[in-house]
C-alpha cells in the first residue's frame, strides 16, 4: 500500500509542480503568444504515462529479465551443501530485515558479483555468481547477501523506478516545450509544428536525458551507502568491510546494463564520477570504518 501511495503522490506531485511552474514563468502564455500554443495539461499527462511507463514495466519484469540476462537458475531445493546453506542464510537475514522470503538464485560467472531486484520487497530475487561463491570466504558471502537483502529492504528498485520517471517526464516537457519554443520564435511557424519543433525535442531530450541521468546515478550511489549500512547491522561491519577489500582485489566484470546498478561492484562506471552507478570501493569501506 506504501508503494502504491508514493507512485500515486510521485505521479501527482510532478504534474501539480511541472503545471505551477509553467504559469509562473509565464510560459504557457508564452507559448500561445504567436499561434497554437502546446495543450501543457495534455502535454503533463502524456509525459508522466510514457516517463513512468517504461520505468514501471521494466520493474515488475524485473526478476524475469534479470534470469534471462544472466541465466540464474532459481534454487527450487537445493541439491549439495552450498545451495542450502545459501537459501538458509537468505532466509535468516530476510528474517532479521523483516521482509519476505526472495528467490535465491545462482549464475555461472566467474567474476564474483551479486544482484537484487523484484517490485515487491515480499518477492524480490537475490543472485550470486559462481566466481563469487569460489573467490569469497563463507562470511564474506554473508555480508554480500546481507547487502543485497538490505537493498530489497529498502525499497531500492521501487524508488529507483520512481526517481527514473519523474525525471523522464520532465526530460519529456521541457524538449517539447524547447523544440515548441525554437518553433515559434526562431523559424516562425505559425500553426501547427514544423520540421524544427520534433529535430530540437529530440535533440534537447538527449541533452537533458544525459544531464537527469547524473541524478538518477547519484541516487544509485546514495542507496549503496544505505544498502552497505544495512548489511552492516544484520552481520557486523567487519564482514561486510572484509567483502568489499575482496572485491577491491579482484577483476570484477560489469553486469549486462540492465542490471549494471543491481550489483554488488558496479565496475568501471561511466564516462566520469558523476555517471557511476556505485561509489568507489575505497568510499564504502572508509564509511562502513566510520560507523564502527
Amino acid at each position: 500500500m506504501k508503494r502504491i501511495l508514493l507512485f500515486l503522490g510521485t505521479n501527482i506531485a510532478v504534474l501539480a509542480v511541472l503545471s505551477i511552474t509553467m504559469r509562473l514563468l509565464g510560459i504557457e502564455n508564452l507559448l500561445d503568444e504567436q499561434g497554437v500554443g502546446l495543450n501543457m495539461n495534455a502535454l503533463l499527462v502524456y509525459a508522466a504515462v510514457i516517463g513512468f511507463s517504461g520505468s514501471l514495466i521494466s520493474l515488475f519484469i524485473s526478476k524475469w529479465t534479470a534470469k534471462h540476462l544472466t541465466g540464474a537458475q532459481v534454487i527450487e531445493q537445493p541439491k549439495n551443501d552450498t545451495e542450502r546453506w545459501l537459501v538458509n542464510t537468505v532466509s535468516r537475514l530476510a528474517k532479521d530485515a523483516n521482509i519476505g522470503m526472495p528467490d535465491v538464485a545462482i549464475y555461472n560467472s566467474p567474476q564474483p558479483n551479486a544482484f537484487a531486484t523484484g517490485a515487491n520487497k515480499n518477492n524480490a530475487l537475490v543472485a550470486v555468481s559462481t566466481g563469487l561463491m569460489q573467490s569469497m570466504t563463507q562470511d564474506e558471502v554473508e555480508a554480500v547477501l546481507a547487502h543485497e537483502v538490505s537493498h530489497i529492504a529498502n525499497g531500492d528498485m521501487v524508488t529507483m523506478a520512481l526517481i527514473q520517471g519523474v525525471v523522464n517526464t520532465f526530460v519529456i516537457v521541457l524538449s517539447r516545450v524547447i523544440g515548441h519554443l525554437v518553433d515559434r520564435t526562431v523559424f516562425k511557424v505559425e500553426r501547427g509544428h514544423g520540421p524544427a519543433f520534433w529535430i530540437t525535442s529530440i535533440i534537447a531530450e538527449l541533452v537533458l536525458g544525459i544531464l537527469a541521468s547524473i541524478i538518477v546515478m547519484w541516487f544509485s550511489r546514495q542507496r549503496e551507502f544505505r544498502a552497505d549500512a544495512g548489511a552492516a547491522s544484520l552481520v557486523g561491519a567487519p564482514k561486510m568491510i572484509a567483502a568489499l577489500q575482496r572485491l577491491a582485489g579482484t577483476s570484477t566484470e560489469p553486469l549486462p546494463d540492465q542490471l549494471h546498478a543491481m550489483g554488488i561492484s558496479g565496475g568501471r562506471g561511466g564516462l566520469s564520477a558523476l555517471f557511476m552507478t556505485h561509489p568507489p570501493l575505497e568510499q564504502r569501506i572508509n564509511a562502513l570504518r566510520g560507523q564502527r
